[in-house]
């Protein structure tokens, strides 16, 4: 009997994996039985199935795992993710309750983001997405401006912030994200495809989530574009985890157990009241709580 072996889960396809050995090479692997469960970026045991194919036996313990969730189902992005790189887009228009969804989900799971401003080439846009972005910056997210187009000098801004860590690609379709990974990824081959001008969307390019070994060292996690990001996994406390800006005023809240709504002597809400906290951040606080709320009366 082969002895088992480790390796790192670099691609899903469905209910099958690639997984990577330290040697460079690669397997078709399969979970045990009926049970998923795996997600790309997760370090495994596997036990060999033939010379190109294994069964993973177990996964190891995850510093972190990112995925979405509503009412219908889950969706896994990757695991053990030091970064979560956002891509928006001077256009077509970003979606700021997507970006903040996605901001949520990364701080909640302890995931450090960082935000790509796309296409700043279309200088007429180029203010008014600075202006979106304010928030965001001002809680101290690095956002970084590139043209995907312009290879070498997207690179020479955006490697130094990825080099050494394993960084999540993530964003809406038509952000330019497929032509940012063949920039940072000469490999990688991603398909692009011009969006629809017609709808103000992308279409979507990316099927299936990839690990990338990064030319400087570091990994690089390509995932499918999204046209929504359900949180209603989180708890409570995951939630108000996913918004720093909220954490100077949480010991000044009444009550142990508040949940920052309408409770009367509530830091987070007198802070907003003081401008500390921005009405639409706020806002989208109120929605994700409501959403889980309703989500959990269902069952």
């Amino acid at each position: 009997m082969n002895a088992p072996v480790e390796g790192r889960i670099i691609a899903a396809h469905g209910r099958h994996y690639t997984v990577e050995f330290p040697d460079g090479t690669t397997a078709k692997c399969f979970p045990r039985g009926k049970k998923a469960g795996a997600a790309v970026g997760d370090y495994v045991t596997i036990s060999r199935q033939g010379r190109d194919e294994g069964r993973i036996e177990a996964i190891a313990p995850r510093s972190n795992l990112l995925y979405r969730s509503d009412d219908m189902r889950s969706k896994q992005f990757a695991a053990n993710v030091d970064q979560l790189v956002i891509v928006v887009a001077v256009a077509p228009k970003f979606s700021e309750d997507l970006t903040g969804r996605a901001l949520a989900g990364a701080w909640s799971a302890g995931i450090t983001p960082l935000i790509v401003l796309n296409k700043v080439d279309l200088v007429d846009g180029l203010d008014q997405a600075r202006a979106r972005l304010a928030p965001i910056a001002s809680l101290g997210v690095p956002v970084v401006e590139a043209c995907a187009h312009d290879t070498q000098a997207t690179c020479e801004k955006l490697l130094p912030y990825l080099a050494g860590k394993t960084s999540l690609l993530l964003g809406q379709s038509g952000m330019g994200k497929s032509t940012l990974l063949n920039g940072l990824v000469p490999t990688a081959m991603a398909a692009t495809r011009e969006h629809s001008v017609a709808l103000d969307m992308g279409k979507h390019t990316t099927t299936s989530t990839h690990l990338y070994h990064l030319p400087d060292g570091g990994y690089l996690i390509d995932s499918p574009g999204f046209q929504a990001f359900g949180l209603q996994h989180l708890t409570q406390s995951d939630i108000v985890r996913g918004f720093p800006e909220f954490a100077p005023y949480l010991e000044q809240c009444r009550f142990y157990n508040c949940k920052h709504l309408h409770e009367p002597g509530c830091g987070v809400l007198q802070a907003l009241k003081q401008g500390e906290i921005t009405a639409d951040r706020y806002a989208l606080y109120g929605r994700i709580v409501a959403e889980n709320e309703a989500g959990r009366d269902k069952y």
